[in-house]
């Protein structure tokens, strides 16, 4: 069965639903915020013959699996969101032309503080001479995301976490380094001693581990379905890409590599190129009910 949460507590469900013949279309939570994780659900009426449900949220793909009546994916909401996020969804008969269905998420904005940091210039403007090895680092871990929708759904039960320590730093967090805003915190930041174990979330395969510039001695694991965490700034790197790993399997030490002010674990998740809360992990629940008030018609004709 798929396990997976997205709130501590119940949630009613978006809904979208038009006449007998228009299938429904949900979503939890109601109004999800900017980078969070959402589910969604597409179920047809009774006797409804279904090849296949596709589709995509963000412009990155939805992989749909029957859970509890529904056809269930998860997706995620950029962070740079503004009310609204548009799904195409597309349900496939053996007998008929495709259901086409856009339904409109509205979106929540993610109130964050800002944070004020000091780093050394050259990791603030890093030098012309790494150019190439930084735009290096991007394309290889933009690769490694988009191939997280190529791999199947690897992960088992529930997602825990990597450290049991506190959490000291918040996903969407602004950087201003040095007086000046250069990022956001794609993240969370998880308290550690150097050395202290880090332990994979869930079940998956090693896609990369090795050095980043930013981001130092970096784990990243592919779990399959879209979706690929990330354990960063360490002090070694106990797995090799390739490697399957277990949920709770010790994976890395903590550091301070790559751009950091002290040693933490910097825990990151992504669904394709959109950068999450990986907090939204720890409580997420495929198989949870989807209910809710019929909104408004969603289907539109392919």
């Amino acid at each position: 069965m798929l396990l997976v949460t997205l709130c501590a507590c119940p949630v009613p469900a978006a809904i979208a639903q038009a006449n007998g013949a228009t299938p429904e279309v949900a979503w939890r939570p109601a109004r999800p915020k900017q980078g969070s994780l959402v589910v969604l659900g597409v179920r047809t009426r009774a006797g409804d013959s279904v090849l296949a449900v596709h589709g995509e949220l963000a412009g990155e793909p939805l992989h749909f699996a029957m859970i509890a009546g529904w056809f269930r994916a998860l997706g995620g909401v950029p962070l740079d969101a503004a009310d609204s996020v548009r799904a195409r969804l597309v349900i496939e008969h053996p007998d008929r032309p495709a259901d086409t269905l856009t339904p409109s998420l509205p979106v929540a904005p993610r109130r964050a503080r800002r944070e004020r940091l000091r780093a050394a210039p050259e990791f603030v403007q890093p030098p012309d001479s790494l150019a190439d090895r930084i735009r290096a680092d991007h394309d290889l871990v933009r690769d490694l995301k988009r191939r997280a929708h190529e791999i199947p759904q690897l992960w088992r039960g529930r997602f825990q976490r990597p450290r049991p320590s506190a959490v000291t730093d918040r996903f969407g967090v602004a950087r201003v380094f040095n007086g000046s805003v250069q990022s956001h915190h794609l993240g969370v930041d998880f308290a550690g001693r150097p050395g202290s174990p880090v332990r994979a979330t869930n079940r998956g395969v090693v896609a990369f581990a090795g050095e980043l510039y930013f981001t130092g001695t970096s784990v990243l694991i592919f779990h399959g379905a879209g979706l690929l965490t990330g354990y960063v700034h360490l002090s070694r790197a106990l797995v090799a890409a390739g490697d399957t790993v277990a949920t709770g399997q010790v994976i890395g030490r903590v550091g301070a590599s790559g751009r950091v002010t002290g040693p933490h674990l910097h825990w990151l998740a992504d669904y394709g190129d959109v950068a999450v809360d990986p907090l939204d992990l720890l409580t997420l629940d495929l198989a949870a009910p989807l209910t809710g008030r019929p909104r408004r018609r969603v289907r539109a004709p392919r």
